[in-house]
Formats: structure tokens, C-alpha cells, sequence
């Protein structure tokens, strides 16, 4: 069996080969590839994912080595979306990965070509930009699953999938609901999220020019999975 046919087997096995045609047919693209998106690529790519865009601005941190899957003391200061695509690649030398290291933003939008994908993720922290993009994907025959907050968050069982509108306890999806109602401008569909209605607090004073909240990997990174896990019901659940 031949390598690149044996990387997913398994995957074949649980699906069938129809369904992992259908999988890698798709195109996906992530807005954000931190501590959720970044797990999400891997996992989209290890499930047969093959045609798929990442786009983040940021570079590697130090900070980022606790949580995002591309983050080492190797690649820091490395542009993220580079880093993430070399890896991704080193599971499926074969597969389309785009790196664009850019800001999704209301002057960037079009740019983007939404139109053009099958599923859109949302892993933006930026509560505008997230805004945005929610409001331009849900205009697109594509399908939209987005993440809410995972920082101050510790409880695994706590994790959750519901629609935007349902979201409970959850700071992020207040905050986008109220813009939302405020600019009298709403989503034109519903779509999922993943979402946990733990809020804890910090326990030492934030760095001000960090900014960022406590977070931990295995929180980070479920989300990040589930959102990938949401991809791959949706292909495998569609009729023939």
C-alpha cells in the first residue's frame, strides 16, 4: 500500500471511500490558526482534508508555545501560517494548504473569496473582525461554525456545541450579540459554535503588553477539535 494511501486507512475504514472522496473535495478555510485554530487544521488535515486555507497575521511567540500547536521555542518569530502549513504538510505532503498571513477585516473582506469554500472557520479573537466575518459568511452557501471564547477556562466537561443564539455564559457571544443588536445588523442564518459557560478568573495581574487572558492547551485545543469534528459530521452526514 502505497503512503500516501495508507495515511488514512483508518479514516477509510470508520467512513468509507466514498465519504473520504467527498472529504477531500472540500474546501476549508480557518480565520485564525492560534490555540483553536491550529489545532483545528491539524485535525482537518489528518481526517482527509485536503484543499485548505489558513489565515492569521500573527508571528510565533514565546507566549504561544503553551497552546498552539505550531508554537516551539524553535519557531518562535516565525510567521505563524508558515510555520502551521510546513506542518501540515509533513502529514500530507500531497495537500493544497494556503498560507495567508494577513488580517480578515470589513477592507479585506471581499478579498478573501468566501464564495469560493465549502466551510468557513471562525477562530478570530478580534470581536470586530469576528463580527464581520460572521456577518459575510453567513451570506455564502458555505457552511459557518464558529468559536466562541476559550481563555479562563479549565473544565473539559464544560465544552460545549449549540447554536450562535442559544450560547450560554459565555462573554464573547454576549458581547458579538449586542453589536449585532446595536448596528440593527444580524446574522442571515444560524450556524454552531463551540462554546464553555466556565469563566474563571485570573490569578496573577495580565501583562499589559500581552493583554491576553489565561488559557491552557487542552481547552484550547478541543475547541479547536470540535470545531474540525463539526466539518467532518457535516461531510459525512451529507446524501450521496
Amino acid at each position: 500500500m502505497a503512503m500516501d494511501s495508507a495515511i488514512f486507512r483508518r479514516n477509510e475504514l470508520l467512513l468509507g471511500s466514498e465519504t473520504m472522496e467527498r472529504i477531500a473535495q472540500k474546501r476549508v478555510i480557518i480565520f485564525g490558526v492560534g490555540g483553536v485554530g491550529s489545532w483545528c487544521a491539524e485535525s482537518l488535515v489528518r481526517s482527509g482534508i485536503s484543499r485548505l486555507t489558513i489565515v492569521d497575521s500573527d508571528c510565533v511567540s514565546v507566549t504561544n508555545i503553551n497552546r498552539q500547536l505550531m508554537a516551539t521555542t524553535k519557531t518562535v518569530g516565525q510567521v505563524k501560517v508558515d510555520a502551521l502549513k510546513e506542518r501540515l504538510l509533513s502529514i500530507n505532503p500531497k495537500a493544497e494548504i494556503t498560507a495567508l498571513q494577513q488580517v480578515f477585516s470589513e477592507e479585506t473582506a471581499e478579498s478573501f473569496q468566501l464564495d469560493t469554500y465549502d466551510y468557513i472557520i471562525d477562530a478570530i479573537d478580534s470581536l470586530k473582525d469576528k463580527a464581520t466575518l460572521i456577518l459575510q459568511a453567513c451570506q455564502q452557501h458555505a457552511k459557518l461554525f464558529s468559536s466562541m471564547g476559550a481563555a479562563l477556562k479549565l473544565d473539559p466537561t464544560r465544552i460545549k456545541v449549540t447554536e450562535f443564539w442559544k450560547v450560554k455564559g459565555d462573554p464573547l457571544a454576549r458581547a458579538l450579540r449586542n453589536r449585532f443588536k446595536k448596528d440593527k445588523t444580524f446574522p442571515k442564518r444560524k450556524f454552531l459554535c463551540i462554546y464553555s459557560d466556565e469563566l474563571l478568573k485570573n490569578q496573577m495581574p495580565v501583562d499589559p503588553e500581552d493583554r491576553g487572558n489565561g488559557s491552557i492547551v487542552h481547552i484550547t485545543a478541543i475547541f479547536g477539535l470540535m470545531l474540525a469534528g463539526l466539518v467532518i459530521q457535516d461531510i459525512t452526514n451529507q446524501k450521496q
